[in-house]
């Protein structure tokens, strides 16, 4: 049941995040060959001065032997 979040600068209308969720779905039910019903997607809108300490500390350094795909910035 893979459940993927996608956390990016507020901004986006609906329907760019409505086309992410379902680009983002397709990708992983064509790589894990899963059914559509078993991926769920959601996307958390992250203010740009919140971004250091509400994501790139806690989800990118604080986990940087997991990522599969490093940033290439170091806002520090």
């Amino acid at each position: 049941m893979p459940h993927v979040i996608l956390k990016i600068y507020e901004g986006r209308t609906e329907e760019q995040k409505t086309e992410l969720a379902e680009r983002l779905m397709q990708a992983v039910i064509s790589v894990t060959k899963q059914a559509e019903g078993a991926v769920s997607v959601s996307i958390e809108d992250i203010k740009r001065e919140d971004w250091v300490e509400d994501v790139y500390k806690p989800d990118i350094l604080g986990n940087w032997d997991k990522l599969y795909k490093k940033p290439g910035y170091n806002p520090l």
